[in-house]
């Protein structure tokens, strides 16, 4: 979810714009510049059918209710979400254990199941709700840029919370995404990501109550099962 930071650019690049260009075709401009960016990897290649592979038993295990694109690429960016259908991912996914890869794979799904992409758009409407011009963006980037921030990382989290819930239904545990981000690398806070820590914390929170929720249907089903006033 770094496109952001682009579309920020392009909003005070000003000239680089039209006149009557609102803020969706900003937003849609930013995006094809993402995916002008990355280089395409060999579909064919041993690590990219494994990926494809996992990510299709995803697919197929969570039913997805919205369409999706994977997109195997290399270089430098692991896994992105772009114009809200489409998934970047690096073919060197393919050297992570198959839990791990999951995990990657489904934060991925969860920005696109959870329609993260239309929060961002009423977002960025809210603050530019008119033509995308130096005199209507320039006093409200520092703001929209905050807002965007906060935003970005409220997704990211959910992102994860839903990647962890796959793994669940895939019938593994936390301990595949913890994993994931340690061969990923610890990082920092930063304006489109919160840092690992936190990540992790919230990880742990939501396996945490995944786990009491998980007590409680059981519970409720064996009560069921012998008849017994709850």
């Amino acid at each position: 979810m770094r496109w952001w930071i682009v579309t920020l650019t392009l909003l005070l690049a000003g000239p680089a714009t039209r006149a009557d260009e609102g803020i969706l075709g900003v937003l849609a401009s930013s995006q094809l510049t993402r995916l002008d960016r990355v280089t395409p990897a060999d579909p064919a290649s041993p690590r990219a059918r494994t990926v494809r592979a996992s990510f299709e038993t995803l697919a197929r295990v969570l039913a997805l209710r919205h369409p999706v694109e994977l997109r195997m690429i290399e270089g430098d960016t692991i896994a992105e979400t772009l114009q809200g259908r489409i998934i970047v991912a690096n073919e060197s996914l393919g050297d992570l254990s198959e839990g791990e890869r999951m995990f990657v794979l489904a934060h991925e799904l969860g920005h696109i199941e959870l329609r993260h992409w239309e929060q961002t758009e009423r977002l960025y409407q809210k603050w530019v709700p008119g033509a995308v011009t130096p005199d209507q963006t320039e006093p409200v980037a520092a703001l929209l840029g905050r807002d965007a921030s906060g935003l970005a990382h409220r997704q990211e989290l959910e992102a994860d919370a839903f990647a962890l819930h796959a793994l669940h239904a895939l019938g593994r545990t936390s301990q595949d995404a913890m994993t994931a981000f340690m061969h990923l690398g610890m990082t920092q806070d930063t304006a489109t990501h919160p840092g690992t820590r936190k990540r992790l914390a919230s990880l742990r929170a939501a396996d945490a109550q995944w786990s009491r929720d998980a007590q409680a249907t059981t519970r409720n089903e064996l009560i069921d099962s012998v008849n017994l006033p709850d």
